[in-house]
């Protein structure tokens, strides 16, 4: 399986030697002359029975945030970034009028969001299985993952097309006003080529992040940044292009970023090893992936659209107007916490699946309660900003004072969203880089969609209390997830899950997953 120690520093020296950087997971700079990998390292001294417990959590605790935040800090600015790129759209329409906010939120959180739930999901699949082959050196395997999983998503393109297509009745069944609907629908029509780019990206995307290549990615994103906003400002308001400009910009920049990212895979040395060409081993086996990309699509897509029905339901109360602008503001702002806790899941997956790759059960274990202690402490800082700012921060999406007011009062929802948003996604990330998808389905079907919505709806409407009634109902299935998801990460046995990694590696390697390219 190549995962003993010597055979890791082995390689980190040869590649060293050969091209001037390791292909190896993170190093501490003061690590590398000796050759010796962190997370090996990370090991020895979680197992170092001659330190005291003290002294072995702290050594423990500083290794594992000199690789945490290598892999965080970057990963949590591509999803900030590419979060801004939405959100600089939606702030451009906003002051177009309300109508235009309104229809664009119902756009990107009731429409586009499906189709982002999806592909991220089923993107999750080459996460779990790049990254435990990364950290099993089968190198190989990886380019082969993200050509079956780009396979797997251009196809899935398709059905999703189909219904961008029908937004408009679609918006009409679930009860939406007509002038909304039809503003939404145009708004939704120029992200049909966005849809394609999720198809590339969020493959390429786990594929860099399981070889800890994050950095890139980020650079790519903010270089985007730089054109998307004034080019949407030009066709927004210079050309007059409207709804439908400003959505064809936002597809057209997120494929700047498929392209810029694919091309760094061409060209740099960091990926010569797990990037070999096209292959033809990309279309074998694709039932097998597709059955893990499914599960993986349904755990994620169910957490992604949760928040989301949120809005489609408030759409529906009385003057929904307002009340979708208040949200689209709220969930805006929650967008920004949850991309920081996006980004330690994706840290968190990568460090669980490299870890349980490697053979090391310890580390793994230890990852986890250090990211999820990080992303907690973060998440509680920005909903104390959020109390503090309550009465001023919808001013920077919107100049009425009705929305600001609406926004004020449900800034206590808000805090508390982000701080449980703090955990349950690094959770999930963790879920990832185990490859607990198929489990935590079934936990997010029952916590979101048969407690959490129907409590919200009961609250929201049959009791009177509106919007914050429909939060709250929300509150508690993502309370009652977190909870559940806690406990089974607890009892984890990560010796067992490191079995099971090494299993499920040799079942791929059985079937000839690449295992000649890395030869």
């Amino acid at each position: 399986m190549g995962s003993g120690r010597n055979e890791i520093g082995e390689l980190a020296s040869t590649d060293r030697e050969n091209d001037g950087h390791t292909s190896e997971p993170l190093l501490i700079p003061q690590q590398q002359s000796a050759g010796k990998e962190v997370s090996s390292l990370l090991e020895e001294v979680l197992s170092d029975t001659n330190l005291s417990p003290f002294r072995r959590i702290t050594r423990a605790t500083w290794i594992e945030n000199n690789i945490l935040f290598q892999l965080a800090a970057p990963a949590v600015i591509i999803y900030l970034l590419n979060n801004i790129i939405s959100m600089s759209t939606q702030i451009f329409c906003g002051h177009l009028g309300n109508l235009q906010l309104a229809a664009v939120s119902l756009g990107n959180n009731g429409i586009q969001v499906f189709a982002y739930g999806v592909m991220l999901g089923m993107g999750s699949a080459v996460e779990t299985l790049c990254g435990q082959a990364f950290g099993a050196h089968k190198y190989g395997m990886l380019g082969v993952y993200l050509q079956r999983s780009t396979l797997l998503l251009m196809a899935t393109g398709i059905p999703l097309t189909v219904i961008y297509c029908f937004s408009k009745p679609i918006l009409l069944l679930l009860g939406e006003s007509s002038a909304i609907a039809s503003s939404s629908a145009l708004f939704v029509y120029g992200l049909i080529p966005q849809i394609f780019a999720y198809a590339v990206n969020f493959p390429i995307q786990k594929f860099l992040q399981a070889q800890s290549i994050v950095a890139p990615s980020a650079y790519i994103s903010a270089a985007t940044i730089v054109v998307h906003v004034p080019l949407s400002w030009v066709v927004i308001y210079k050309l007059g292009w409207g709804l439908l400009g400003a959505s064809l910009m936002l597809s057209f920049s997120w494929w700047i970023i498929v392209v810029a990212q694919f091309m760094y895979i061409l060209v740099s040395d960091k990926c010569k090893h797990t990037w070999k060409g096209l292959s033809i081993h990309a279309f074998s086996n694709l039932w097998q992936f597709f059955k893990l990309s499914l599960a993986s699509a349904v755990m994620l897509a169910l957490e992604t659209w949760y928040y989301q029905i949120l809005v489609l339901i408030a759409g529906l109360l009385e003057n929904a107007e307002i009340a979708l602008d208040s949200l689209s503001v709220c969930m805006t702002i929650a967008g920004w916490a949850y991309m920081i806790s996006v980004g330690f899941n994706a840290a968190a997956s990568v460090r669980v699946s490299n870890e349980l790759g490697a053979g090391h059960p310890k580390s793994a274990a230890f990852s986890v309660v250090i990211v999820n202690l990080n992303s907690l402490i973060i998440a509680a800082v920005l909903a104390v900003v959020v109390l503090l700012f309550r009465h001023s921060i919808s001013y920077i999406f919107t100049s009425g004072t009705t929305v600001s007011d609406a926004v004020a009062e449900l800034s206590p929802f808000l805090a508390v969203s982000i701080i449980l948003n703090g955990v349950q996604p690094v959770l999930s990330g963790v879920a990832v880089g185990c490859g607990w998808q198929a489990f935590v389905a079934y936990v997010n079907v029952g916590c979101y969609y048969f407690i959490g919505i129907p409590i919200g709806v009961i609250l929201g409407f049959k009791l009177d209390f509106g919007v914050k009634g429909i939060w709250t109902g929300m509150i508690g299935g993502t309370l009652l997830q977190t909870m559940i998801l806690l406990w089974a990460t607890f009892r984890t046995n990560w010796n067992a899950e490191v079995e099971k990694t090494q299993h499920r590696l040799a079942t791929w390697d059985i079937n000839k997953e690449a295992t000649h390219m890395e030869e």
